[in-house]
């Protein structure tokens, strides 16, 4: 139970932007308490034994391409709070049938020696934006109402607007760079052909070098309890296992943020809306969602091209036309019939995740919102396709459909992990359109979920930002 009746602020919600608005709250001075529904604070960022003794997996997030360089997490010395990253060698691998790959090092010299004819359409594409990546991000991640507007910035946006299947294929010759590249972009969860899916492909592929894709050691939770260790450092508060009704079940506050999405907000706070804003977030659009498999290994993934296991994360998709048919589908409502796979092999890197000579792997692809189409075959056979034998290893499996995934986090609303569609009609109106899309019409309440700019990832800025909206507004 909360310590006091009245606080400053109040947030609803504790994944990651919801502790980010708590955190840029208190930094300020003002008092705040976190509630949440679940035992453990984290949203989606939660690790916990879920095949065997001793096998430690992350069920939601797994790798963190946007929290080491976020301007909210670096700000943070987060490594007093207890969180340790581990970067690997390697931030993706992307295999082929042939038993190469392309690879992704953080090293760019090292990733360019391993292109091949592209090497140098990758540099000139990828290395102006890598050398600048932590100014570029303060434009990306912060948004025009707090960040200015460079040179550099207007370059990548110009590249931004194009859709994927056009960027690759002009910049690119030979089809293993084309497919890396649509690797990188089906993390939008959207159709290669739509515009802006170059932006993620580029965001991707920065972040692959400055500062790599890191894990946090022991598990994704501990990026949790170390934001909650600064939170209560600050003088905040951390109420779990409180799952909120009605606002009449809260404290009284001057402010309260939820870091919910559109259907949570209509359900817990409607009444006290006016009804056209009601209207307009009845009307927010909610993308694919995910099925996911954690696996116990007795061994580590065999895959092919030996390169693979030097990458946190591996791509498994095939050719670019392939890995647009999958994330097609999925937008369709067809469950893939091949799917793109984004696998995760944290226990290579991070030797508390499984008793010795052990592994766990981690993985899911894009499936239909809300579907229950069984998909345990379907992922399982591309990891077997490029690391035969993978099947022979495994010891336990846990699953989660859309349907879990959103038992497990309200936010994840049939499944969709990046708390709506992403595409252009919702990447900068999200929840609606706004010149304040985190403010709502009632006074000091704010949204600070993935609902709102910058959208999906782990990077705690939309917390931030509407912390921030609020703090100048004061």
């Amino acid at each position: 139970m909360p310590e006091k009746d009245t606080y400053d602020s109040i947030v609803i919600g504790s994944g990651p932007n919801g502790l980010a608005a708590a955190v840029t709250l208190a930094r300020s001075g003002k008092s705040v308490v976190v509630f949440d529904a679940k035992d453990r604070a984290g949203g989606g960022v939660r690790s916990q034994e879920l095949t065997l003794p001793g096998f430690v997996h992350d069920v939601g997030s797994a790798i963190f391409p946007m929290a080491a360089s976020s301007p909210f997490f670096s700000s943070l010395p987060l490594l007093d709070y207890g969180l340790e990253w581990i970067y690997p060698p390697a931030s993706v691998a992307h295999p082929f049938d042939d038993g190469t790959a392309a690879v992704l090092y953080r090293s760019l010299d090292k990733t360019l020696e391993n292109l091949g004819a592209d090497a140098r359409a990758y540099e000139r594409l990828v290395s102006p934006f890598v050398a600048s990546w932590n100014d570029l991000a303060e434009g990306i991640l912060k948004g025009p109402a707090f960040s200015r507007f460079t040179l550099n910035l207007v370059h990548f946006g110009l590249l931004a607007l194009w859709p994927v299947s056009l960027l690759a294929r002009c910049c690119f010759r030979t089809e293993k760079a084309r497919s890396l590249f649509a690797g990188l972009a089906a993390h939008s969860i959207l159709p290669l052909s739509h515009p802006f899916t170059s932006a993620f492909a580029l965001v991707m592929a920065m972040t692959a070098h400055n500062p790599g894709w890191p894990i946090p050691k022991g598990g994704s939770q501990n990026l949790a309890l170390a934001l909650e260790n600064c939170l209560e450092s600050m003088g905040g508060e951390m109420v779990t296992a409180f799952p909120v009704k009605s606002m009449d079940d809260l404290p009284q506050c001057s402010e309260a943020f939820f870091d919910l999405t559109p259907r949570q907000i209509l359900t817990l706070a409607g009444r006290r809306l006016p009804e056209t804003y009601c209207r307009r977030l009845a009307r927010y659009r909610y993308g694919p969602g995910a099925f996911k498999i954690d696996w116990a290994l007795d061994g580590p993934i065999p895959w092919k091209a030996r390169e693979c296991a030097q990458a946190g994360t591996v791509h498994l998709g095939g050719t670019f036309e392939e890995i647009a048919l999958s994330e097609r589908q999925a937008w369709r409502g067809i469950p893939p019939e091949r799917p793109f796979v984004l696998c995760a092999q944290q226990s290579l890197f991070d030797h508390t995740r499984a008793p010795e000579n052990r592994h766990t792997a981690w993985a899911y692809c894009h499936v239909p919102n809300g579907s229950r189409f069984d998909m345990i075959e379907r992922i399982e056979g591309q990891i077997e396709r490029f690391a035969p034998g993978f099947r022979d290893r495994i010891l336990s499996c846990h699953v989660m459909n859309p349907h879990d995934l959103e038992t497990f986090d309200a936010n994840f609303v049939g499944g969709d992990i990046a708390g709506g569609a992403q595409d252009w009609r919702q990447l900068f109106t999200r929840p609606i359109v706004s010149l304040n899309p985190y403010a709502m019409p009632v006074e000091g309440w704010y949204i600070c979920s993935s609902s709102t700019p910058p959208g999906a990832g782990v990077h705690g800025m939309c917390g931030y930002n509407a912390a921030m909206h609020a703090l100048r507004k004061g």
